[in-house]
């Protein structure tokens, strides 16, 4: 059944954050725990069943779940013979479990029956997040934006990305069954973790900092063999190093890989990286590392200077040398008379 969008009941309004506590704070992240902020405990549900119930209710705040769906996330094909009851009482268990909302400790009697997080409705539970937030809200908070300052400030976008992958504590939805939306999210959660890598190696290579990545990017491409922008990142870091038979080396390892598991060629971009390697494309030099300007008023150093200039200076050689060395070569595949007539 499809899972409906719902305001949360009059009956049973969001609950507030926790007072002089900050939030509860609900985390998908690595193993399924709640942050409790009036101890600063963390809730740990126990047993597979609670936590895929709270994952499926995180993953669906402000959002009813039918019954028979958490059933199915429960215990697949195989439920229990009477399914409504033993939901009903996973949830109950679960209700127990969570930090009381508006900073009581749970049990007390300032909380009512109408404040919980998860209500009961006619067609199914709904949980409801109030203030209270999510670690992955936080990452992709981070992430987003890290993404917007790469063009303008990629050292500033490399350290909120890598904050953004601080936030991970292990695999996504850890320990939470292997029900649909459970395994969904997870699968949805690695793609964004990963593709997250990929824009902080990126900024770190618009700051010249090929020489700190290799060694990360080498591991990405042993751990996911089959994805190609890991392979890309690794080739420019590696060439940028002065390694380029390395860099080199570094497709024909992503070629046998993709070519053995998939039965495909590397695609255009990885092949392109190749054929630019091949002819020291001006286009692959690193950026100088303190390209930044001076701020106003200030007084700039005259060794950083005398070196960011040093360092210009040995990049237009490099991309001389590559520029007549392309010139030579379209020049050798010309027809003999044509050079005498330009």
């Amino acid at each position: 059944m499809p899972v409906l969008e719902l305001a949360p009941p009059s009956a049973a309004p969001a609950p507030p954050a926790a007072a002089d506590g900050g939030e509860v704070e609900f985390r998908l992240l690595g193993p399924v725990e709640v942050r409790d902020p009036l101890t600063g405990a963390s809730i740990v549900p126990p047993g597979s069943k609670q936590r895929a119930l709270l994952s499926a209710f995180v993953v669906h705040a402000g959002q009813l779940l039918p019954g028979d769906r958490l059933t199915a996330e429960l215990w697949g094909d195989r439920p229990p013979a009477n399914a409504a009851n033993a939901l009903q009482a996973h949830v109950a268990r679960l209700r127990r479990l969570l930090p009381a909302p508006g900073g009581h400790p749970a049990g007390s009697d300032a909380v009512d029956s109408g404040r919980e997080w998860i209500s009961t409705l006619p067609a199914g539970y709904l949980l409801h997040l109030g203030p209270a937030t999510t670690d992955v809200r936080r990452f992709h908070r981070l992430s987003a934006e890290g993404r917007a300052m790469l063009a303008s400030d990629p050292g500033r976008a490399a350290e909120l990305l890598r904050r953004a992958l601080a936030v991970w504590r292990g695999p996504a939805l850890q320990d939470s069954g292997h029900g649909q939306i459970c395994a969904t999210e997870a699968d949805r959660l690695e793609e964004n973790r990963l593709t997250t890598l990929e824009t902080l190696y990126e900024a770190s290579l618009r700051c010249a900092r090929h020489g700190e990545i290799t060694g990360e990017l080498e591991k990405l491409t042993a751990d996911h063999p089959l994805r190609e922008r890991f392979y890309d990142l690794l080739m420019l870091a590696l060439y940028r190093s002065g390694r380029q038979a390395e860099a080199l080396g570094v497709y024909e390892r992503a070629r046998r890989r993709l070519r053995d598991a998939l039965g495909i060629e590397p695609g255009p971009a990885l092949r392109g990286r190749m054929e630019a390697i091949l002819n020291h494309a001006p286009a692959l030099s690193a950026p100088a590392p303190s390209d930044a300007p001076v701020p106003v008023g200030a007084t700039p150093d005259p060794g950083a200077e005398l070196a960011r200039l040093r360092r210009r200076v040995n990049e237009l050689g490099r991309e001389q040398e590559a520029l007549s060395r392309r010139i030579d070569d379209l020049t050798a595949r010309l027809p003999r008379d044509l050079p005498a007539r330009l």
